[in-house]
């Protein structure tokens, strides 16, 4: 189907344009709210128009930046693009680009680091300023002005009611199979009069099919047909099955106790190869009529709907490989009897993700021996991507589980260490902890037993008589024993900080 016929609204169609002639109507200094959420139903066509804009301002010397908000992540026509003009001044609340992050690093571009679940009640109270211009990717436009999302809603419902301008772009590459696949909820409200979001079991529709929005602030209206851009999921390696091993005999242990039902609660799982290893193992697994209350739905769960091991599955976004994603988009209209997207203020809800009991399994960077996890910063000060919604599952799931390899680096760096570096999860939201080595089972534990736990589980073998001499000796020196600590050494599994010790002792 063509562009044209997907936008029935007469209103709308008037206002077609060039996405050069979009960009034109933002502004130097203001704040752009854009579709996308972890690679999935961004913007294909004004960021980068408007990323030539800014660089073409910037030749003759005028400044321009904008502040960029989104769901999540996007891809590198948006991202990418406005950061490698430098026309990025703030970005939030979460991205994975590497020309992004580097000028995050070098203090070039600020950065708020946000709960996903906290984003459009920040937005709504003011807290991030004044959103000047949403750019919403859509699959289609009713006659009535009512839009059909595409792949991912993120935060395009907030984006859409607050902005004062919006500019559309209608992706005919989506497939409308997917029309009635997405739950827009409208009855979210603010502090002090909150009422309870009316979600009882992953499959609940409370919502809308579409997105409402005021026709007078539609400003543009761009024709775009082009694929979400993700990259592909390598296939798991030794290390991400041994991991995901862990994790199903734990969940068949958890089982045979009685502290889950042979159906499992419903699974949140963060993106990536070893999340992707866990779901995929389930597809072998003893479990059947599986449900999923998450963030995105990747590779693993579309086959364990494909396989009928998943019943259903409740996200904000897919965000697949280009094989998945092609075969997604062209059986959406099956898919949707299977999935249901919704605003990440509902699929990240705390009070949601607390009632329905979900089991939230995501990665981290390195978690220390009490159980504390740092998922956000590289030596405590350099940002990778950001915390997303792990913080949203993590504090509130019935169990919390944290999944890494031992060591980075080709064995360089211990991904267990004395004390973390930056802290995103403290020790009372992190339940489990595994690696390819084992799995710690942290509930109950004090912070010593803790220790003895995660070191004797987890730790690699290179660096467990490390492990074990530290705490051996915080036993014996820490001026409290309750955690027992040697803060002049506890980062001494730093290859910066070994260094600086070793040219200190040189001289």
């Amino acid at each position: 189907m063509s562009n044209a016929a997907r936008i029935l609204n007469p209103t709308l169609r008037s206002k077609i344009m060039s996405a050069a002639e979009a960009a034109a109507l933002i502004p130097p200094g203001a704040n752009v709210g854009m579709s996308g959420f972890t690679g999935a139903g961004y913007p294909k066509a004004v960021p980068l128009a408007l990323a030539q804009r800014i660089e073409a301002a910037h030749a003759r010397g005028e400044p321009f930046r904008v502040g960029v908000w989104t769901g999540a992540s996007t891809a590198p026509e948006l991202d990418g693009a406005l950061a490698k003009v430098n026309g990025c001044a703030m970005r939030l609340p979460y991205q994975s680009d590497p020309i992004c992050r580097k000028q995050i690093n070098s203090g070039e571009m600020e950065y708020t680091d946000i709960h996903l679940s906290h984003v459009a009640q920040y937005a709504w109270f003011g807290f991030l300023g004044k959103l000047d211009v949403a750019v919403v990717e859509v699959a289609a436009v009713l006659e009535d002005g009512r839009l059909v999302p595409a792949n991912s809603i993120g935060n395009n419902k907030t984006w859409l009611d607050q902005a004062d301008k919006i500019i559309l772009e209608v992706n005919s590459w989506v497939n409308l199979g997917l029309d009635g696949m997405h739950d827009i909820y409208y009855g979210t409200r603010r502090p002090p009069d909150r009422r309870p979001v009316p979600i009882n079991n992953p499959g609940d529709r409370i919502g809308d099919r579409y997105y409402n929005v005021d026709l007078s602030k539609v400003v543009g209206v761009i024709e775009t047909n082009s694929a979400d851009r993700n990259t592909p999921f390598t296939p798991a390696d030794v290390n991400s099955k041994r991991i995901a091993g862990h994790i199903l005999e734990f969940l068949e242990h958890e089982v045979k106790r009685g502290r889950l039902p042979r159906g499992m609660l419903p699974l949140q799982s963060g993106v990536g190869n070893v999340a992707n290893a866990v779901l995929s193992g389930l597809i072998d697994g003893p479990f059947e009529d599986l449900t999923s209350y998450t963030e995105v739905l990747q590779d693993g769960m579309l086959d364990l709907i494909k396989a009928g091991k998943m019943r259903f599955a409740s996200a904000t976004a897919v965000s697949l490989s280009p094989e998945a994603a092609l075969e997604f988009n062209q059986n959406a209209a099956e898919f949707k009897k299977s999935v249901i997207l919704r605003p990440q203020e509902i699929s990240n809800h705390p009070e949601v993700i607390r009632r329905l009991g979900i089991i939230a399994m995501n990665g981290l960077i390195e978690a220390d021996i009490y159980g504390n996890v740092n998922s956000t910063h590289i030596a405590g000060t350099s940002i990778m991507n950001g915390i997303g919604g792990s913080g949203d599952f993590a504090r509130n799931a019935f169990l919390s589980i944290f999944m890494t390899p031992s060591t980075a680096k080709n064995g360089a760096i211990s991904c267990i260490v004395p004390m973390v570096t930056h802290v995103d999860h403290t020790e009372h939201d992190v339940h489990v902890i595994v690696t390819e080595q084992g799995l710690a089972d942290l509930r109950g534990l004090s912070p010593k037993q803790r220790a003895k736990v995660v070191i004797e589980n987890c730790a690699h073998p290179d660096y467990k008589p490390a492990l074990h001499e530290y705490f051996s000796r915080a036993l014996e020196s820490s001026p409290g024993r309750h955690t027992p600590h040697l803060l002049n050494e506890a980062f001494s599994f730093l290859p910066e900080w070994r260094a600086n010790q070793m040219k200190s002792a040189a001289e």
